[in-house]
């Protein structure tokens, strides 16, 4: 009997409501539960047909668990092989590639030495740094924010090259990006499940968190909606996440993507509402049974490159 497990940490609605929602559709032969996990043995196989991960992006044995669920034959989604390598710098420039519009970034050194290194670690780097490079490049007022982070954490507004090096004075051993702000008259958070269901939701990341999910989701012209779909589906199946979110702020009629590394993304009811909270709980039930009732087979072929593509979508444009 396949079963679809769900792994999650601090979260309390989405978790349930997706195990309920899955069995609610009594599918003979499948369903779901919440995940307990003791030792994991090694290449043994984990007993789930799939997994959806909520949390293994903060918790490395869950991420280990996952890896080695995966050479055992389970679809996990999001794949832990492609996400454990995955980064923003990268993403943004991979983004610029594909057609997608994305603000000015230059990822920065660190700029206090990471653990375990000295100067001498550093003898490739240049120095000093060609700042007026960098500013001459981004631009005032730009965001100052970690390559690989999430939540709004350690993210600095910059208005001037004195409000920059004090931001970046407290990075410490973080590595950053320096990215041009848009000044944005509309902003759209988007969840895309399996790489072409997008839902757009109205979002404005000035307001408190509970707050930021603006009720009316109209779009200023049908013309801006349909690009924000169609870059969300572009990067996603670039991307290879069937679960993410994609942020647009709109500047001058252009949606600029400014965030789409969000494979575990905020799906809690009381700050995503009603509305929203229905519609990512069922695309992603019907994404995990499409996923248990696939005929994808176990990897056969013990390569780096074979575990970053299992689980997803194959297209033009997929790693």
């Amino acid at each position: 009997m396949p079963k679809i497990g769900i792994l999650y940490g601090m979260e309390n609605t989405f978790p349930a409501a997706l195990v309920d929602r899955i069995n609610s559709k009594r599918i003979p032969g499948i369903t779901a539960e919440h995940i307990r996990i003791g030792g994991v043995k090694m290449a043994e196989p984990s007993g789930y047909r799939v997994i959806i991960d909520r949390i293994s992006q903060d918790i490395e044995f869950y991420r280990a668990y996952l890896k080695n669920a995966v050479l055992g034959g389970t679809i996990v989604v999001n794949n832990p092989f492609w996400w454990t390598a995955d980064d923003k710098f990268f993403n943004y420039a991979l983004a610029s590639k594909i057609g997608v519009a994305v603000p000015n970034t230059v990822i920065l050194p660190h700029k206090e030495h990471p653990p375990g290194t000295t100067v001498q670690s550093m003898r490739n780097l240049m120095f000093p740094l060609n700042w007026e490079e960098v500013f001459d490049y981004v631009k005032f007022p730009a965001f100052l924010k970690p390559f690989s982070g999430g939540g709004w954490k350690n993210v600095y507004k910059i208005n001037s090259r004195e409000e920059f090096f004090a931001a970046y004075d407290q990075t410490g051993t973080l590595c950053m990006t320096l990215q041009t702000a848009v000044n944005f008259t509309e902003y759209f958070r988007c969840y895309c499940i399996g790489q072409q269901k997008v839902h757009v939701m109205k979002y404005d990341p000035k307001q408190p968190h509970h707050l930021r999910y603006v009720k009316d989701n109209t779009a200023s012209s049908r013309e801006l909606y349909d690009r924000v779909v169609r870059d969300a589906q572009t990067l996603c199946q670039a991307l290879g996440y069937d679960i993410n979110t994609v942020e647009f702020a709109v500047e001058n009629g252009i949606p600029y993507a400014i965030d789409f590394l969000n494979p575990a993304p905020d799906a809690d009811v009381h700050s995503v509402g009603e509305q929203n909270f229905e519609w990512v709980v069922e695309n992603v039930a019907q994404l995990a049974i499409d996923k248990a009732r696939s005929d994808e087979q176990p990897q056969t072929q013990y390569h780096w490159s074979h575990f970053l593509a299992h689980g997803t979508a194959k297209s033009a444009g997929s790693k």
